[in-house]
């Protein structure tokens, strides 16, 4: 019985990890050096915002307000935010309905990292495809990493290495 439980566990994993390599490969790549474009956005409390890393590892996360996973994952952004100070966070919200839904999910979970008010040039440049969608940029803003779906803090913080 534990020998089949430990089988399917390895199995799962294994194909979990399978379509998560395949849904990524639509993202900019993280293998050669790929530069994304710089964007200037609004922030919620009205300020202009660079979309880029400006000297510090900078994790970039996509949300969208209704996305479910998105509730789920982003207390792990939050956390992470506030014990690795060396490490910059940018969220930009994504196929929202006004300003207004955006604020209500940055009150919602606390966020205390700027949020930024995206657009579909953002969202075409950055080839979100799905909701959460997160790259590390490195000091250069070079990607360095990249993911699509719910991550741990501590997986946010291994790919930020």
């Amino acid at each position: 019985m534990l020998r089949s439980l430990s089988l399917q566990a390895v199995v799962f994993f294994f194909i979990f990890h399978a379509i998560s390599m395949l849904r990524e490969t639509s993202m900019l790549s993280s293998s050669n050096g790929e530069l994304p474009i710089i964007h200037q956005l609004s922030t919620l409390d009205n300020k202009t915002l660079s979309l880029q890393a400006n000297g510090q590892k900078t994790i970039v996360y996509f949300f969208a307000p209704w996305c479910q996973i998105c509730h789920m994952s982003i207390g792990n952004l939050q956390s992470l935010f506030e014990r690795k100070p060396h490490i910059k966070v940018i969220a930009v919200a994504l196929d929202f309905v006004d300003q207004n839904e955006v604020a209500a999910f940055t009150e919602r979970h606390q966020l205390t990292f700027p949020v930024a008010l995206g657009n579909e040039a953002v969202k075409q440049d950055f080839q979100v495809q799905g909701y959460p969608s997160y790259y590390v940029l490195d000091e250069e803003n070079t990607v360095i990493s990249r993911s699509l779906g719910y991550s741990s803090e501590l997986g946010l913080y291994l790919r930020s290495f």
